[in-house]
C-alpha cells in the first residue's frame, strides 16, 4: 500500500491537521532534502509541534483540540500512520545531512526530523496554471481580436513606450544637470532628487530639485551608552537570550562568561 493510499484512509479532522502544517499558514519552514535521489521537504518535530500550538490553529474548525505540548505530541503520533509524513533519519550513508532516509521505526518525537509525503491543496497551482495557459493563448489569438480591441492594445503600447522614454529622458538630463551644477555651484543640485528613491508615485517627483548635501550620521552621546548598559541591552524579537554561567570557578579569580548567546531559532 503507497501512501496515497494511507492518506486515503486519514480521518478528516487529521487530514485538516496535515493541510494546515503543509499551508503558509502554520508557519511551518520546510528543508530541502534528497530522498531516493529526488528532492525532497522535511522538517523536524518540534517546529510542527510549535505550529499547533500557535494562534492560527486555534482558529480553525474540524481539527482536534490542542492546549499544550502533550495535546500536540499526541495529535502529530496520530497523523504519522496516515503517511502524510514519515520519520526519516539524516546523513544517509554518510553522504551529507541533506541525504535522508526513511526510518523503520515510525513515530513522532520533537527532536526527530520528518519529510513530507504530502503536497496540501492544490488549487493554487492549477488556478496558476489555467491562468498562464488562458494568458498565453489570449496572446496567440490576438490576429482574431475585434480591429477595436487591437487598435487600443496598439495606442496602449505607445504610451507605455512613452512613459518610458520620458523616465530616461529624465534620468539623463538631470544627471547632466548635477554634473554642470557640481563643477559650477558645488555640491551640485538634483532635480527630482526622488525619483529613484522607495516612495509612492506622486512622491518621486517631491520636491523639485534639492543639493546634493551628504547626510550626517548621528552618534549617541556617552551618557546615552551609559544608560544603555545600566537599563540592559534590548533583544531583537524573533531571539531569546540565555546566560552562560561557568562553573568551577576559584574563589578569588575574576570569573569568565562567553556573555549571551542567541538560541538557534527552529527552521
Amino acid at each position: 500500500m503507497n501512501t496515497t493510499e494511507h492518506q486515503a484512509k486519514a480521518p478528516p479532522e487529521l487530514r485538516n491537521v496535515a493541510l494546515f502544517l503543509r499551508s503558509t499558514s502554520s508557519g511551518l519552514k520546510s528543508r530541502p532534502g534528497v530522498l531516493g535521489g529526488k528532492r525532497v521537504d522535511y522538517f523536524k518535530g518540534k517546529s510542527a509541534m510549535k505550529a499547533l500550538l500557535s494562534p492560527a490553529y486555534a482558529k480553525l474548525k474540524n481539527v482536534p483540540k490542542v492546549a499544550s505540548e502533550t495535546d500536540a505530541k499526541t495529535v502529530l503520533g496520530s497523523v504519522v500512520p496516515y503517511a502524510f509524513f514519515l520519520r526519516v533519519e539524516r546523513n544517509a550513508g554518510g553522504l551529507g545531512s541533506k541525504h535522508l532516509a526513511v526510518n523503520t521505526m515510525q513515530m513522532f518525537a520533537p527532536e526527530e526530523y520528518y519529510v513530507w509525503f504530502f503536497e496540501g491543496a492544490q488549487w493554487m497551482m492549477y488556478a496558476g496554471g489555467i491562468g498562464m495557459v488562458a494568458v498565453v493563448l489570449t496572446g496567440v489569438m490576438f490576429p482574431l481580436w475585434p480591429p477595436v480591441m487591437r487598435q487600443g492594445v496598439g495606442y496602449l503600447s505607445y504610451v507605455v513606450l512613452g512613459l518610458l522614454g520620458l523616465l530616461f529622458a529624465i534620468a539623463i538630463v538631470r544627471l547632466i544637470f548635477y554634473i554642470i551644477t557640481v563643477i559650477v555651484v558645488s555640491p551640485g543640485i538634483w532635480i527630482f532628487p526622488n525619483l529613484f528613491a522607495d516612495v509612492g508615485f506622486v512622491e518621486s517627483f517631491i520636491p523639485l530639485w534639492e543639493w546634493d548635501i551628504p547626510k550626517k550620521k548621528t552618534k549617541k552621546r556617552k551618557g546615552d551608552k551609559g544608560k544603555e548598559k545600566e537599563s540592559g541591552v534590548s533583544t531583537p524579537q524573533g531571539a531569546t537570550i540565555e546566560e552562560v554561567h561557568d562553573s568551577g570557578i576559584s574563589d578569588g579569580s575574576r570569573p569568565t562568561s562567553r556573555g549571551p548567546t542567541i538560541e538557534e531559532a527552529e527552521e
